[in-house]
């Protein structure tokens, strides 16, 4: 019983539920190890003892809570502080206000004041017998931003959305032109894309964008070259290098477009990295040389610490865990002192992460100059890499010995592993949340809006031992009151809406608390069905639930038809999903059994669309099925619509095969048409069977924007 109650003071559960009804107890081995992620030892009955009187007397001694959040209509906890308590706030900007009796023997409760400037101040409380307490204060809009209206956009993983200019993967270049093409040409409102995470170096770089080494800067991998100004002034050896460089590109272009080749992420690095030496060494002009100066200014120490890592990363590996001793520290002597040694490798990352970040804001300027809405909607991994930058910048950070995933549930009896090492929920809470705070102001500086990979993390989240299977981890409990505030308050600041991924097993009360602050939700066309009314009806048993009515869908919501976890539309309606899986061995059931369901499911849904007068009566042709269930996603009250962008052309072939590791070419796939020939952006731009789709999707803009133009001829 003690220890249970140790972890439940901790934010750590006890039981869960993998389906309605039953409830799974977590055992002692499992809390002993998330409560020493913690720093609590509950090894023996005498620890455990010893824990909870260290608990109870810090708790007993503190006078405020670690971080206090504000917001319009809701008075902070400031927990049990005595009558005649004078409160202080010290701003982010600006002078120190005090809040309280002037006499501080006065009686009278304390309390703040009402119009405190939105941001993260520093509270300071002093009781009238003396004693003091400092937290951090949160002063946070009630919402974040709404989008401006109901919008369309595509949905792309940037990779792989190759041009006739790009280096042998999508890159910046191509996505300022998607934008500016399908803003003014298609009235698309976004464009949604994976995360442009900096991810750990190889070879073999993990393909993997939802695996980073930082999800605090962006990959100079996806810059654009040639758009780099001082690329312009290359003379001389140099400049022949560089033609030299730019024609191996071209080949590994055409090996991917034209000969089948997967996205080589590692060989398009090579080259570019080269390149990007080349450029190094141009003087910037005087103007640029100011611009990069306020950059290094204002990202500080984030950026030098990212710097570092590189830097020693290629020394010694990308694995800081294998580094000496001395340099598994960032703040230690032996790693100030090769700092010092290594300042122009340092600031060469440096310089890559500001060339990227331009190329990222002409982007958006593209995207918002062509008529979008919104823009550029990036997206936030749900965390990192083990060994990458993050983890060695904020190591005290982060949970030793800790994995995050997912429980059993009915869709996967094993649980989830995903090797992404979690936050430590009380370091982040006595920091006034700072590592997260940089995050969102990073990735919201040239954004629309922000996508956050499993929302649900931010208010619990799956811990697994290392070395245990799954089934053997417990929930983590963050303070979601806090972590909501900051993303409120940070997207206030870009202007920019909030879009959570909901999908899965989500905990009762998270998506009403989501959509009470404005985030919306992600609704995905074949899984929205009635559950619910399938559990009362058959006691919780397998029968298909019932498929909800375009009327029935969550207004708050980006609604979809497909994900890059999942098949493509054109492969769920001709059975290829099933035939992919069959070839990898990973039905969950007999091959006749499979094909069978995904038969009837396809039947059911072909026959709602019918009913819905979407399809006509008969046999359906796969391009008319494909532009029913997006006009179907029109019927719904959804804020915005998004289109897969393969969808768009047939493509048949997943971006990702959740299971798989090997089997499949995961996150290296080019966009490609019915037969597997890869589509260029000028080929997608052309296409009148993309065209034709989008045409459905038309009346979706909230400004009323239409736009001129079609396939070019």
């Amino acid at each position: 019983m003690g220890r249970a109650r140790l972890a439940r003071l901790h934010g750590i559960a006890t039981c869960y539920e993998p389906s309605p009804g039953t409830t799974l107890h977590i055992g002692d081995d499992t809390l002993v190890a998330v409560l020493a992620a913690l720093g609590v030892d509950a090894s023996t009955p005498d620890a455990v003892r010893a824990a909870l009187a260290a608990y109870e007397d810090g708790a007993g001694r503190r006078l405020l809570p670690g971080t206090v959040v504000a917001r319009p209509g809701r008075p902070p906890d400031l927990g049990g502080l005595p009558e005649g308590t004078v409160l202080r706030v010290a701003p982010e900007d600006g002078p120190a206000t005090d809040a309280g009796p002037e006499d501080p023997a006065a009686a009278g409760p304390p309390a703040l004041p009402p119009d405190l400037p939105l941001g993260v101040h520093t509270l300071h409380a002093r009781t009238p017998d003396g004693r003091t307490a400092r937290a951090r204060l949160i002063v946070a809009p009630d919402r974040v931003p709404a989008p401006p209206g109901r919008s369309h956009g595509f949905m792309v993983q940037l990779y792989s959305l190759l041009s006739r200019r790009s280096w042998g993967m999508g890159d910046l270049g191509d996505l300022a032109d998607l934008a500016a093409w399908s803003g003014r040409t298609l009235g698309t409102g976004f464009v949604q894309l994976n995360p442009l995470h900096a991810a750990v170096p190889g070879p073999p770089t993990d393909p993997s964008p939802y695996r980073p080494s930082s999800r605090r800067f962006p990959d100079p991998v996806h810059l654009r070259i040639a758009h780099i100004p001082e690329y312009a002034q290359l003379s001389g050896a140099a400049r022949s290098r560089a033609d030299e460089l730019a024609a191996r590109a071209d080949a590994l272009r055409e090996d991917v477009l034209e000969r089948g080749a997967l996205i080589d992420r590692d060989a398009v690095w090579d080259l570019k990295r080269e390149a990007l030496e080349l450029l190094y060494a141009v003087p910037l002009s005087p103007g640029r040389r100011a611009a990069y100066c306020d950059f290094l200014a204002e990202q500080g120490a984030p950026l030098e610490d990212h710097a570092t890592w590189c830097a020693l990363a290629e020394r010694h590996g990308p694995d800081w865990h294998a580094w000496p001793a001395e340099l598994r520290d960032p703040r230690s002597a032996g790693t100030a002192r090769l700092r010092a040694r290594l300042l122009d490798r340092i600031d060469f990352h440096c310089r890559l992460a500001w060339l990227t970040d331009q190329q990222l804001a002409a982007a958006q300027h593209a995207a918002r100059d062509a008529g979008m809405d919104i823009g550029l909607v990036h997206d936030l991994a749900v965390g990192v890499h083990p060994a990458g930058a993050d983890t060695w910048a904020q190591r005290d950070a982060f949970a030793v010995g800790m994995s995050i995933g997912a429980p059993p549930d009915a869709f996967n009896a094993r649980g989830q592993d995903w090797g992404l090492p979690p936050w430590r929920p009380d370091v982040l809470a006595a920091s006034g949340y700072a590592p997260y705070r940089d995050l969102l102001r990073g990735l919201l500086r040239h954004a629309g809006a922000l996508r956050i990979d499993h929302v649900m993390g931010l208010f619990r989240l799956w811990w697994v031992p290392e070395g245990r299977p799954p089934t053997e981890g417990a929930y983590v409990r963050y303070d979601s009151e806090a972590m909501l505030s900051l993303l409120a308050l940070e997207a206030h600041r870009a202007g920019a809406a909030v879009i959570g991924e909901d999908l899965g097993t989500v905990e009762p009360g998270v998506r009403d608390g989501l959509a009470e602050r404005g985030v919306l939700g992600t609704s995905v066309l074949w899984f929205e069905r009635d559950y619910r009314e399938q559990a009362a009806a058959d006691g919780g048993g397998t029968g298909r639930a019932r498929i909800l009515t375009p009327g029935e869908w969550r207004e708050s919501c980006l609604a979809t038809v497909t994900t890059h976890d999942l098949p493509t539309t054109a492969a769920r309606l001709t059975g290829e999903d099933v035939a992919l899986h069959e070839r990898l061995g990973l039905l969950a059931g007999p091959p006749e059994d499979e094909r069978l369901r995904a038969r009837n499911e396809l039947a059911e849904w072909l026959g709602e669309l019918t009913h819905h007068g979407l399809l006509p009566e008969g046999p359906a042709d796969e391009e008319a099925a494909v532009r029913a269930v997006h006009r179907f996603l029109l019927r719904t009250p959804a804020r915005l619509v998004g289109v897969w962008l393969p969808d768009a052309v047939g493509d048949r072939r997943p971006q990702n095969l959740p299971g798989t590791w090997d089997e499949y070419p995961n996150w290296r796939l080019p966009i490609a048409g019915p037969d597997g020939r890869p589509q260029t952006l000028e080929e997608l731009a052309a296409s009148p069977r993309l065209h034709a789709l989008m045409r459905e999707l038309a009346p979706v803009n909230g400004t009323g924007r239409r736009r001129g133009g079609g396939p070019a001829r």
